[in-house]
């Protein structure tokens, strides 16, 4: 159960696929890994035979797959099954972590892609996962490290952070231009006629390729682009001008019926759980 840490460079094509042969001859249920990348970088569509928790200690992470798109905000994970093709592209610097697990390794593993809340016993693990070195792959420790790894995934709570984004090049361009400059004044009429559709059929289409409606879709944009800032530091009335707001109650309305706790709720929480080094 040995460990791998890759930073991100010129090669990093290159390293990423050394990374993956050596994911994919790893013993052991779990294994963990590491990577570094600078803002933008782009991992092209791929797929392992091991389920993976891709943890995001810092910087944002987009997801892609033939499902939809999802973003991991700091202090989430993403949870990819066995043999899903997918693409990942870094928002900011990205500090990864990832845990790479057996299909069927322990009950309860999802099974289907989730966006999930780290714990700071989780983040903890797969931080001390990563530093494990192939001498201590036998060490009864490692073993109870990867064993609490499994054990304590199915107990992670899931979070309204998918935001697919649509295949359709008019619309998925909207929701670009929106992640850069989010607002609560969308309307279904406004893009609907950026995109040279009629509202029907703009809504029709919307649905189809999000699963979402665009109210529900802008709202979850909005409170991903929220939560970095928050975690930074940034206060909550900033954030909420910044995002378009015309106050911090308002925001703190939208944010509270999204995730049933108030900003300062949220960041008051997140300071209470232990912060895991590396």
């Amino acid at each position: 159960m040995p460990s791998t840490r890759i930073a991100a460079t010129a090669a990093g094509d290159d390293e990423h696929r050394r990374r993956l042969d050596w994911i994919e001859a790893a013993a052991g249920d779990v294994v963990a890994a590491a990577g570094d990348y600078p803002d933008g970088h782009r991992v092209a569509p791929h797929q392992h035979r091991r389920s993976q928790l891709l943890h995001a200690l810092s910087g944002v992470v987009l997801v892609s797959t033939a499902q939809g798109r999802w973003i991991v905000p700091p202090g989430h994970a993403m949870w990819i099954p066995a043999g899903i093709t997918h693409a990942v592209e870094m928002l900011g610097e990205v500090r990864m972590r990832s845990a790479y697990v057996v299909p069927g390794a322990a009950p309860g593993l999802p099974s289907v892609l989730r966006v999930l809340a780290m714990s700071g016993l989780m983040r903890s693990l797969v931080v001390e996962a990563v530093d494990l070195s192939a001498k201590d792959a036998d060490d009864e420790r490692a073993r109870a490290i990867m064993r609490l790894i499994l054990l304590e995934i199915p107990r992670l709570p899931v979070r309204p952070f998918a935001l697919p984004l649509p295949s359709d090049e008019r619309l998925a361009r909207l929701c670009r231009g929106f992640l850069d400059a989010p607002t609560p004044h969308v309307t279904i009429d406004e893009w609907a006629d950026r995109a040279g559709m009629s509202r029907r059929g703009f809504t029709r289409a919307f649905q189809r390729e999000t699963g979402l409606s665009l109210s529900l879709w802008r709202r979850q944009a909005t409170l991903l682009a929220a939560l970095p800032r928050l975690a930074s530091g940034i206060a909550v009335t900033t954030v909420a001008l910044d995002l378009g707001y015309d106050s911090a109650p308002a925001f703190t309305t939208m944010f509270r019926q999204m995730l049933g706790v108030s900003p300062r709720g949220y960041i008051a929480a997140r300071e209470r759980e232990p912060s895991a080094g590396d």
